[in-house]
């Protein structure tokens, strides 16, 4: 079906572009075809049929092609988020039986995987593993076909005429994408843009730069998207702030979640076309999609042509139409493959359908509320309420067996007044459904395990963490210091490095400082170890610290070597004011104050460097042509700190002391602004992706 569709739209327009990476020259329809082809024919000889091949790749024209010729060798494909843990990406590719992995680039070949193999249901052409709510979620079997039905009915549903420029934003691997933009894009004859997630502003996809997002789709003449709905929030918020519009938009799609309807209409009164549709992984993504008139926000609109929906006795949605073929899943080194039960799917989704025919997506059946007055609250429709007020980024509610709703907020900005929010929010529901207690948290994301890759609340991780007894003291302290954290994150200089628009002269100068401030790490644990000599368990630890920092400002040295600095000058000169002041700080906490104080220091320093090791080195590397030797202590440091975080989790949880929970607490407020101006004494010369 795709094959030929393909050879019809080359012969039918010769000099039509099928896949395009900006920058690099596309690939045209005809050419296209005969590229999947040859590829397919290789990839039949080399690979075993019925064994999945697994894709972890950034989006790109060679890796679009590859994927569309597994899909015409029969072979089945195990795509593998950028953003799923290592762990993660081992039970997947284990528990299917997945006999090669392509990873970073195509153009590198396949690397074989020692696994064993796994029956997988008859047709099956990819298996799609979602964050899911467990540790170890299970893999759903889709057939092509089925892929290929629901993006023809999604053309169907849109109209050819919309296959104009689509651009893939959404993380490799989201089903969503490859099916509602990639495939449908394709059968449409319409161009798919499938630049990297960094030239699209989406290097880290949980910290979005909308800035650049909203130039790339207007730069690169886009007229489709979708969207996840923090996507869209943040780029309505970018086009708001800026006045940048985007008026060859003809088509903008969210979902993966509910998008609220105050979202919508401020897209719309911005001129983009926002269409919210409803999806499941089982049915191969896209179920409804609205219409064009817009008529109706917060709908889902009405269900595609291959699906039936309608609604049991307590209001969950029913569907039936083409579903996936199976699951596998299990524990790593055994699984167990499970056949679909045949008849209807009960989504799990509360909803209702209206007069027209239009689907309303009212929560989750699992997660209703039933407060102590027996009134039934969907926690989505209140969270709704919530995100529509600018000042909150996340919010999650909860309240079973409670008088009335509360809420875990996660602040949009340093200074916003959440009261304000809540009250806001609060006067747009019923009395019963009203937040009636709120508590700031830190942010949810898929690498603390508190939100999937699609954007949901991992809602059982959450109350684990927050709600289900005395919440740990580490998870205490990324909720006090999340607005000094966030704060930290408005600085221009710290925004340049992680995207790497800095120059060789402000990389250096960030290494001098650097080595100014790291030469006092082993000095300052020693002046701790010195006033805490009774306590045992936290010398073992500064014990632990000492060994391990002991030597790191020699590589910073190097680095600067490696990088044309003058290491010696460096060495002999003397730190930035800035960065005086925080070890003088630090010192003056210790001697003077509560020694413990100096976890908050370790905690704000190291939770950074992660940061800027996994972001900041590479995209500094890639746009100053730096050796691997210049970035020993970002990348080195990275990896020890996401340890030393782990081990510093453990260690302040094991604090009893309200005084040195306290002092940490305090510390870390403060060091957060001091680490942030020695960033901000650094000389940037182009810092424009930070405005």
């Amino acid at each position: 079906m795709l094959i030929e569709a393909l050879r019809r739209h080359g012969a039918e327009h010769p000099g039509r572009i099928a896949l395009e990476e900006p920058g690099l020259k596309g690939i045209g329809y005809a050419e296209l075809a005969g590229e999947i082809t040859g590829l397919a024919e290789q990839l039949r000889k080399e690979c075993q049929p019925g064994r999945p091949v697994a894709l972890r790749l950034d989006h790109g024209v060679a890796e679009a092609t590859l994927e569309l010729a597994l899909l015409e060798a029969g072979l089945p494909v195990l795509s593998l988020p950028s953003f799923f843990t290592a762990d993660q990406a081992t039970h997947a590719i284990t528990v299917c039986g997945a006999q090669a992995l392509f990873e970073n680039s195509p153009l590198r070949g396949a690397e074989g995987i020692q696994t064993a193999s796994v029956p997988l249901p008859q047709g099956t052409a990819r298996v799609t593993f979602t964050s899911g709510s467990t540790g170890n979620p299970k893999g759903i079997c889709l057939s092509a076909s089925h892929m290929l039905e629901v993006a023809a009915s999604v053309v169907d549903a849109v109209g050819a005429e919309h296959a104009g420029r689509h651009l893939a934003l959404l993380p490799p691997g989201i089903l969503l994408e490859t099916v509602a933009g990639f495939l449908a894009t394709l059968l449409a004859g319409g161009t798919y843009v499938c630049p990297s997630q960094e030239a699209a502003g989406l290097a880290d996809p949980f910290r979005p730069d909308f800035g650049v997002m909203a130039r790339a789709i207007a730069e690169w003449r886009i007229t489709s998207l979708i969207l996840v709905p923090e996507y869209l929030a943040g780029l309505v918020a970018t086009m708001e702030a800026t006045g940048l519009r985007l008026p060859l938009l003809t088509l903008v799609a969210v979902g993966g979640a509910r998008t609220p309807p105050a979202l919508i209409a401020r897209a719309r009164a911005l001129g983009l076309p926002v269409r919210q549709g409803y999806g499941l992984t089982e049915c191969a993504s896209v179920v409804s999609l609205e219409d064009a008139s817009g008529d109706a926000p917060g709908s889902a609109g009405r269900p595609l042509r291959h699906m039936r929906a309608w609604l049991a006795g307590d209001g969950e949605i029913m569907l039936d139409g083409p579903q996936y073929l199976g699951t596998i899943g299990g524990t790593i080194g055994g699984t167990i493959g499970e056949p679909r039960e045949p008849g209807p799917l009960a989504t799990g989704d509360i909803g209702r359908i209206d007069e027209s025919g239009r689907l309303w997506i009212e929560g989750r059946k699992s997660n209703l509320i039933v407060t102590a007055f027996g009134r039934n609250v969907s926690p989505e429709w209140v969270e709704a309420a919530l995100l529509a007020q600018p000042a909150i980024a996340q919010a999650m509610v909860h309240g079973d067996g409670l008088p009335a709703p509360e809420a875990l907020l996660v602040p949009a900005s340093p200074d916003v007044d959440l009261d304000a929010a809540v009250a806001a929010a609060n006067a747009t529901l019923p009395v019963y459904a009203r937040i009636a207690r709120w508590r700031e948290a830190a942010h949810f994301t898929p690498q603390n395990g508190r939100l999937t890759g699609n954007g949901r609340l991992r809602r059982d991780a959450i109350a684990a963490a927050y709600l289900d007894g005395e919440t740990d003291f580490f998870t205490e302290l990324e909720a006090a210091t999340v607005r000094e954290r966030l704060r930290f994150l408005t600085i221009p200089q710290l925004h340049a490095g992680l995207n790497g628009t800095i120059s060789r002269e402000a990389y250096i100068d960030y290494l001098t400082q650097a080595y100014h401030h790291v030469s006092h790490t082993v000095p300052l644990l020693h002046a701790t170890r010195e006033r805490v000599p009774h306590r045992p368990e936290l010398v073992a630890a500064l014990d632990e610290y000492i060994i391990e920092e002991t030597g790191h400002e020699r590589w910073i040295l190097s680095d600067i070597a490696a990088a044309g600095g003058d290491a010696e000058a460096a060495e002999r000169g003397t730190p930035a004011p800035a960065t005086r002041a925080m070890a003088d700080h630090a010192y003056d906490r210790i001697r003077n104050g509560n020694p413990v104080s100096f976890f908050g220091m370790v905690y704000v320093l190291e939770s950074v460097s992660v940061a800027l090791a996994q972001r900041g080195a590479s995209a500094v590397a890639e746009r100053l042509d730096l050796p691997p030797e210049a970035f020993t202590y970002l990348t080195s440091h990275g990896a020890l700190d996401q340890d030393h975080m782990r081990f510093f989790a453990n260690l302040v949880n094991g604090l009893a002391a309200p005084a040195d929970k306290q002092a940490i607490t305090q510390m870390a407020k403060e060091m957060f602004g001091l680490y942030g101006g020695v960033f901000a004494s650094i000389d940037v010369e182009d810092a424009r992706v930070a405005a």
